[in-house]
């Protein structure tokens, strides 16, 4: 009998390369553990040997952000998922973030993972789910995709969890854009949403790039402007380098986080930006939820870069 498995923390390790760019894939959660350019770090990186860092670089499915109280109903039925953020008592991103991935096929630039959403409690749907990840001249490429393998309809949703890094220093220090003009208000102390607001005149405004400063910033923005048909949210240091992430109009949100958390060691420390097909509490909502139909298939990417 096996009695050792030397399987890092984090899971199989799966290293990518192209040009300037490395990219390591953890199989738990199917995570992007970390992201270089020219052996500059583009997202906060954790070691292989450490259970990852909440959710930070997983794949989110068969929902983003919250679904609060774990509570939702759908085509009559009502449904209580585990509430995996105990401490404002949600069901957090989705059912896979814990998941050991099975590679499907792997190149020197790209690798290709699988997992099975399996019915459960709150969520009695069989999903099968992929992610590609490909590294070429323009970044690495993350393209989530889903099938409805069941027989019954089944709610869905999408996105990842990357934390962008400018350079040295903290989220203070650098220059954010976000082209977006209206944001999901939410509760202080649960971040329940209430209601969608402008971003005009608020501290949350950054379609023209400025300084974050102390800016706290943990909330879903929509009315995005694509230009040609994409948008970038962006991370810049005072030396005019960064990181920047690039997706279409099949994510119409994007969560944005300044990674406030009590530690002050490990606060901060990169911002994440998360495109979403919809918005937190989408499957109370409805805002923009993908219903999937038995055969159905539903795909969505967005790109990682160097600036």
């Amino acid at each position: 009998m096996k009695t050792t498995d030397s399987t890092p923390l984090s899971g199989t390790q799966y290293t990518l390369e192209h040009g300037a760019y490395t990219a390591s894939i953890a199989s738990i959660g199917a995570t992007l553990r970390y992201l270089r350019h020219d052996d500059r770090d583009l997202v906060v990186p954790y070691d292989a040997e450490e259970i990852r860092p909440s959710f930070r670089g997983a794949v989110l499915v068969p929902w983003p952000n919250r679904v609060v109280d774990g509570k939702y109903s759908f085509n009559g039925q009502s449904h209580q998922l585990a509430l995996t953020e105990p401490q404002r008592s949600h069901a957090i991103h989705g059912l896979l973030g814990w998941v050991d991935w099975t590679l499907a096929d792997q190149s020197t630039a790209s690798v290709r993972l699988t997992a099975s959403v399996i019915p459960q409690k709150g969520y009695p749907f069989r999903l099968e789910v992929e992610v590609l990840y490909t590294l070429d001249d323009d970044g690495l490429t993350t393209t989530i995709s889903a099938l409805n393998t069941g027989g019954q309809a089944a709610p869905y949703g999408a996105s990842a969890h990357p934390y962008l890094v400018a350079g040295v220093g903290l989220v203070d220090d650098w220059t954010l854009q976000v082209p977006a003009s209206s944001v999901l208000q939410v509760t202080e102390d649960r971040l329940i949403p209430t209601e969608l607001t402008g971003v005009t005149s608020s501290h949350f405004d950054f379609r023209e790039p400025r300084v974050i400063g102390d800016t706290f910033v943990d909330h879903a923005y929509t009315d995005i402007n694509y230009d040609d048909g994409a948008a970038t949210v962006s991370v810049l240091a005072a030396d005019g380098r960064g990181a920047a992430i690039t997706f279409d109009e099949s994510c119409a949100w994007v969560q944005i986080h300044t990674a406030d958390k009590p530690d002050p060691s490990v606060s901060r420390l990169g911002l994440a930006a998360e495109p979403m097909t919809c918005p937190p509490d989408a499957f109370n909502s409805g805002t923009d939820l993908i219903v999937l139909e038995p055969g159905d298939t539903h795909s969505v990417g967005w790109r990682l870069h160097a600036l």
